[in-house]
């Protein structure tokens, strides 16, 4: 699928544990401007619904798991983010919807850019004009 984009991070460690470090245009592919973390969520509850227009996001599952629908508005597929080094680059026009969180899911976003509610397309029929 077009703008997306699974990353194993490399794992450092030794017998006290491990550590996965992440630096700009090195480990992702753009400056980190905002950081926040998603965890309590409900069960049976669908986070996100929405698109970015220019904005990049990795989002990582550092306790837990969690599924993500993508639909770049003409694929769809579903990615299950189950292990700390995994993360999953969403670029641009991407639609998202987050599901199925375990109890203990902490879902950690790394963001291209700080918060700006003009940048969401939460209208599924307007991103879908957007992407076609």
């Amino acid at each position: 699928m077009r703008n997306t984009e699974l990353i194993d991070f490399t794992v450092k460690g030794d017998q006290r544990g491990s550590l996965v470090a992440i630096e700009n245009f090195k480990d992702i592919p753009f400056e980190i401007k905002r950081v926040y973390y998603v965890f309590g969520t409900k069960l049976n509850l669908k986070r996100g619904k929405h698109a970015h227009s220019k904005l990049q996001q990795v989002l990582i599952c550092v306790s837990g798991t969690c599924k993500i629908e993508l639909d770049d508005g003409k694929e769809k597929i579903i990615t299950n983010l189950n292990k700390p080094s995994l993360g999953l680059y969403i670029g641009s026009l991407i639609w998202r919807e987050i599901f199925d969180f375990s109890p203990e899911c902490v879902l950690l976003v790394l963001a291209s850019d700080i918060y700006d509610e003009d940048e969401y397309i939460r209208d599924y029929s307007r991103f879908k004009k957007l992407v076609d």
